[in-house]
C-alpha cells in the first residue's frame, strides 16, 4: 500500500469518527430531549505527540488512564510507520 493511499485512508478514517461523533451527540440530545442539566465538573485529558514521545496532561486519574492507553497505541503506530520500507 502506498504512503499516499494510507495517509488518503487515515483522513477518510478521522472523518468518520467526527460524524459518528456528531451522530451520537444529536441521538443523545435527540433522547433526553435537550434538556440535560449539564454536570458540576469538567474532565478531559490529552496528548501531545513528539515524535514517538507522548506529552500526557489530564485533570483526573480516569482520563490519565484514557490517555496514557491512547498514547501507547500512537507510540505503537510511530514506530510501525518508521520501520515500514
Amino acid at each position: 500500500m502506498k504512503i499516499i493511499t494510507l495517509g488518503f485512508l487515515l483522513v477518510f478514517i478521522g472523518i468518520l469518527v467526527i460524524l459518528a461523533g456528531i451522530v451520537s451527540m444529536a441521538y443523545q440530545a435527540w433522547k433526553t430531549g435537550g434538556m440535560e442539566k449539564p454536570e458540576a465538573g469538567v474532565r478531559g485529558g490529552g496528548v501531545i505527540m513528539i515524535g514517538p514521545i507522548p506529552i500526557i496532561f489530564g485533570t483526573d486519574v480516569a482520563a490519565l488512564k484514557i490517555v496514557m492507553i491512547l498514547a501507547i497505541v500512537l507510540m505503537a503506530i510511530a514506530a510501525i510507520l518508521f520501520f515500514l520500507p
